[in-house]
């Protein structure tokens, strides 16, 4: 890209907080966060819905002041030094930030010149990053008539005309169809590789297992666990996938349970014979798994197995075990 990493000194950590909190009348959101992440790195925040992810972006971002503790962003304190602060992030947030009334080339030029390149080099530079990220053919069509992939990677490219230190990406691959959402891991890529730190907020946990050097969980506001995915996923010990009638499920969760399981797929027992076949997933907290009495004590509770095997765990395991398997409602 034409523009560089904005300077944040050497050894400068890229996104630090230190008990960051927000509270929203007698509700605490945001409950004492601590974050540390590396320049250059992908960082994910997880969570279930209303766990304060994007309430923390918010507030990183400047657009929201905590009402505790500290946040950094490039050495720089969010609170204080606010203009420093923005000079070295981009956003891109849960809603398209483009203006659908113009062109991709059109919105890209604008963001240019309003990040203060002259009008010349805003064009040529919004021309490059069009055809570097597959977005050239459609330069001069309206950005309304774009695909949902291609609007949300013209979203993540606007962020970037002028390279940020930081780039905050809020859910930014929600309801795309799997190729498009490639397309984008494939920018946030090339983003990283030439030095932006990007914090990541996503519902796919496999997006963050793709693309994230360390990832932090939160639940009703407060750090669960953070660490490497590889980290996460070894204090679980291993998954175990079974095929069998669905429609035994709370029988299955009690003999499970008994050797320590833990259900990582939703839903409380089928009732159409069309869904006998569904598999059910299981986490546990050691790396051994007991095979043969778990099929033991199955046959003894006349519930037949098609097919079991065993796996490594996920970060979806992790979520799960951590979060639990229910949808949760906000304090």
């Amino acid at each position: 890209m034409a523009n560089s990493v904005p300077n944040q000194g050497v050894g400068v950590t890229a996104i630090e907080t230190c008990g960051l909190t927000k509270k929203y009348g007698e509700r605490t959101v945001v409950d004492a966060v601590d974050l540390h992440v590396d320049p250059g790195r992908v960082h994910a925040l997880l969570g279930p819905n209303g766990s304060g992810k994007t309430t923390t972006v918010r507030m990183l971002a400047t657009l929201l002041r905590p009402d505790g503790g500290s946040a950094r962003i490039a050495g720089y304190d969010t609170a204080r030094e606010t203009t420093e602060v923005k000079k070295r992030i981009g956003l891109v947030g849960q809603f398209h930030a483009v203006d659908s009334r113009l062109t991709g080339l059109e919105n890209l030029t604008m963001f240019g010149r309003m990040n203060g390149l002259p009008a010349r080099q805003a064009r040529t530079h919004a021309g490059e990053l069009l055809e570097r990220f597959d977005l050239g053919a459609a330069a001069d069509r309206l950005a309304r008539d774009y695909s949902g992939g291609m609007r949300r990677r013209l979203d993540i490219v606007a962020a970037m005309v002028v390279r940020p230190a930081v780039l905050f990406l809020d859910e930014p691959t929600t309801a795309l169809d799997p190729r498009s959402r490639n397309q984008i891991y494939g920018c946030v890529k090339e983003f990283v590789a030439e030095g932006t730190t990007v914090l990541l907020t996503t519902q796919y946990l496999d997006e963050a297992d793709r693309l994230a050097d360390s990832v932090t969980i939160l639940d009703n506001g407060r750090v669960l666990v953070a660490g490497t995915p590889h980290e996460l996923t070894a204090s679980i010990g291993g998954g175990l996938d079974l095929v069998t009638d669905p429609r035994r499920r709370r029988d299955i969760d009690i003999v499970l349970a008994g050797f320590g399981g833990t259900a990582t797929t939703t839903g409380g027992g089928a009732t159409d014979e069309s869904e006998a076949e569904a598999p059910l997933s299981y986490s546990f907290p050691g790396a051994e798994i007991p095979l043969l009495p778990i099929l033991r004590a199955l046959e003894d509770a006349g519930i037949e197995v098609h097919d079991i095997g065993r796996r490594r765990a996920t970060l979806d395991d992790v979520f799960l075990t951590l979060t639990g398997p229910a949808v949760r409602t906000p304090r």
